[in-house]
């Protein structure tokens, strides 16, 4: 039976509401050639502020991009009302390539993973050497994670006024790791601030540590007056710092010779998602040992050909003891 008569209209023909909004109308999409570019600065229940320019704008993630998440780090692109002023929005329309991605997961066990940073050159583990205590399981775990994410790592470590760094950095020494060693004393009077600044110029360094090692106090150290952000203390009884940086925030350095991302402090810093063949590539040395490796080897079963690259005499066997210590970190708690 036919619903409609030979000579209908358009208002004659009900169309279809589509409820759930998720397919677009048309697949001409907007190309957004007046766009400006952006940085994204900080990322607040989704709002993010972005530096155009100049100005800081508040902007929101366009629905096309989908369930693509802007981050901190990422350069994107933005329409709307860029003036920067208060109670207007605009729309981040389009993310650009990122040459980097530091990740995490919550735990070992979680497949989900959370973007920490994007378009990050280096990452700075900050570790107090008391107060409270250094956890080395944390530290591996980190170091995993910048080998993985392609950026060189540097150990910070503070409060050398409490406890000797020697030993720490004793168990570190076949990394070949930048590292620098401060003190109260020193961030008071802007040393410590000058030779970890010296680290940092014309690179985006993400500041990664547990709660209460001073990170987010060296942070402001190494920033501008305006732009420092409020601290916290260790709890006497537990041993732990309480989390006063709640969201990751780009700072630029003085002069614009870099920017330092201050990110929250973590309690854990799980490696689901990484995978040995990735990590390994930080051992240069280690390398062509594998080609006869065994398949999808893990570099740490009997079968693994590099014991016999090592024995050979092509590397330091302290250099692959390091790689599968890192490695290993995968399958342990942080505690143990």
């Amino acid at each position: 039976m036919r619903r409609y008569g030979k000579h209908t209209d358009e208002d004659d023909i009900r169309s279809r509401p589509n409820p759930k909004g998720n397919r677009p109308r048309t697949s001409i999409r907007p190309k957004h050639e007046d766009a400006a570019e952006g940085f994204v600065l900080t990322v607040d229940r989704g709002r993010l502020t972005c530096l155009v320019e100049d100005r800081k704008v508040t902007a929101m993630k366009a629905r096309e991009l989908g369930r693509k998440a802007a981050v901190v780090g990422d350069r994107v692109w933005i329409v709307g009302d860029l003036s920067g002023k208060k109670d207007t929005l605009a729309r981040i329309v389009r993310i650009e390539e990122r040459r980097s991605v530091l990740r995490r997961t919550a735990d070992d066990d979680d497949p989900f993973e959370r973007v920490v940073v994007a378009n990050a050159d280096q990452l700075a583990i900050v570790t107090a050497l008391a107060d409270p205590e250094p956890r080395p399981r944390m530290i591996d775990r980190c170091l995993v994670a910048a080998y993985d994410a392609g950026l060189e790592p540097l150990l910070v470590l503070t409060k050398s006024d409490l406890a000797a760094p020697d030993k720490l950095l004793e168990t570190y020494s076949t990394l070949g790791l930048g590292y620098v060693v401060t003190n109260r004393e020193e961030l008071e009077n802007g040393d410590a601030a000058d030779r970890v600044r010296e680290r940092l110029g014309g690179r985006i360094t993400a500041f990664v540590g547990h709660s209460g090692v001073g990170k987010t106090t060296l942070v402001n150290a190494l920033v501008a007056a305006d732009r420092r952000r409020a601290t916290g203390h260790v709890n006497a009884v537990t041993g732990r710092g309480r989390h006063t940086t709640t969201s990751a925030l780009a700072l630029p350095l003085p002069d614009g010779d870099g920017w330092v991302i201050d990110t929250p402090g973590v309690r854990s810093f799980g490696l689901h998602h990484i995978e040995p063949s990735r990590v390994i590539l930080a051992f240069p040395d280690l390398v062509p040992g594998t080609e006869e490796c065994p398949r999808a080897c893990s570099h740490d079963e009997p079968d693994c050909a590099l014991d016999r690259w090592v024995a050979e005499g092509h590397a330091e066997p302290a250099r692959l003891d390091s790689l599968r210590r890192l490695l290993a970190t995968r399958e342990r708690r942080e505690g143990d």
